[in-house]
């Protein structure tokens, strides 16, 4: 077998850790209604057990499991392309063939089971860095950097923006344009428990219900959000994830010293600076202004963390220590896009009303129970499924489709 179609260990492993991860996060947006996972205030429980789960996840996992999957899909982008060479279809082909029908994937995914879809993003994304492939990493790096910076820079005007809106509300000196500004923003800052109330008795309804659920607020997102905050986010994370893959970073090629000051930037620098947004934040009751504010300044740590948690995967991988937990993890990471679909079927079928009908019965804390559940299906079905088929389920059919040719499904019994 040929360098350039070796599996890596490394990355499939990150990819399966961080798939599992996406979910932490994932689960509140399934299971709760939708801005419970703006603000625990709204729904699920914000005192002992339910504010710890957020905290936690605040801290180690929003936005870092997802940022650190966005960068794996830039890793990724680069592997495929560097295959294609030479072969039909060629890099652009093949990358544009597999956003278009990622695109398809999570246009369906986004209104059948979980608005929260992250395909569409990456379909999108990946379109626009595709061209910058070859960029030097360190160029790639620094431009996927810029683009954070901006957003974080965006957005640090706006809530600053906001915040000028409130004092002038509260001070009786809102001109009448301010005032509908302000009106409109409440939608964002603090949702009315009506709403919450409305996605409960949907979502607990019956499929037609839950669509009716899902498809509000997929476009709220995808029209909302998606182009001016998740694709400019995706696309900084892809560059940056393009780059260190060029570098190495994914395939072992840093030195452990490396890997070590990674792991120290990212749990003794950043983690500890957005623990102390998280307790400003309790501090201040979950405001939504002042909770804006802070949560945009969460955003500059946030990618340290994400790979201070995939340095120290990688050292255990060097190491050859947990190797049962790594190949259970490198199997999920080569079915990521399966699971990461399997999950929201699953989930589905435990909150919706067309299964167990728990959405919205469950305290923040208890989320975890189910994701527990939907770890242990993932790394218990991974590895057998791949021990007797070529690709994950849906691997399968995206490659075909991508091909346009139906794929080799079953592995081949070997003789003797």
């Amino acid at each position: 077998m040929s360098p350039v179609n070796t599996r890596h260990q490394s990355i499939d492993a990150v990819r399966g850790f961080a798939v599992l991860g996406i979910l932490l996060m994932n689960i509140v947006g399934m299971g709760l209604p939708t801005f419970a996972y703006i603000t625990p205030t709204y729904w699920g429980g914000h005192e002992g057990a339910d504010l710890w789960a957020w905290a936690i996840n605040f801290v180690l996992t929003d936005g870092k499991m997802r940022g650190l999957f966005t960068m794996l899909f830039g890793a990724s982008m680069l592997l495929i392309a560097d295959r294609a060479e030479g072969r039909t279809p060629g890099p652009a082909a093949t990358h544009y063939r597999r956003a278009w029908w990622l695109l398809v994937f999570g246009m369906i995914h986004a209104y059948f089971l979980f608005f929260g879809d992250i395909l569409v993003c990456y379909a999108i994304a990946g379109a626009l860095v595709f061209p910058l492939r070859k960029l030097g990493p360190k160029t790639l790096i620094g431009l996927g950097a810029a683009i954070l910076a901006a957003l974080i820079a965006k957005n640090y005007l706006e809530a600053g923006h906001l915040q000028a809106l409130q004092a002038a509300v509260a001070a009786g000196a809102a001109s009448p344009s301010q005032l509908a500004e302000w009106s409109n923003a409440q939608l964002f800052l603090n949702a009315p428990p009506e709403m919450g109330q409305q996605e409960i008795r949907l979502m607990q309804g019956g499929f037609f219900e839950a669509l009716q659920s899902r498809a509000q607020a997929a476009m709220i997102v995808q029209f909302g959000f998606l182009p001016t905050e998740e694709v400019p986010e995706a696309m900084g994370q892809m560059l940056i994830g393009a780059g260190l893959f060029r570098l190495g970073f994914f395939t072992l090629r840093w030195s452990t010293r490396a890997y070590a000051t990674m792991m120290v930037l990212g749990y003794l620098v950043a983690a500890p600076i957005t623990a102390w947004l998280a307790w400003s934040m309790v501090q201040v009751d979950f405001e939504p202004v002042q909770r804006r504010w802070l949560e945009v300044l969460g955003a500059a740590p946030r990618p340290f963390v994400a790979l201070a948690h995939a340095s120290l995967l990688l050292l255990i991988v060097r190491a050859g220590i947990l190797t049962p937990l790594v190949n259970r993890l490198e199997a999920a990471g080569r079915m990521a896009f399966s699971n990461y679909l399997t999950t929201s079927i699953i989930t589905s079928f435990v909150f919706c009303g067309y299964g167990f009908g728990l959405y919205g019965e469950l305290h923040r804390a208890e989320l975890y129970w189910v994701v527990l559940g939907v770890w242990a299906f993932i790394l218990l079905w991974s590895r057998p499924w791949l021990a007797r088929f070529q690709y994950g389920p849906f691997e399968w059919l995206w490659r075909s489709l991508v091909m346009w040719k139906r794929q080799p499904f079953l592995k081949r019994a070997h003789p003797g």
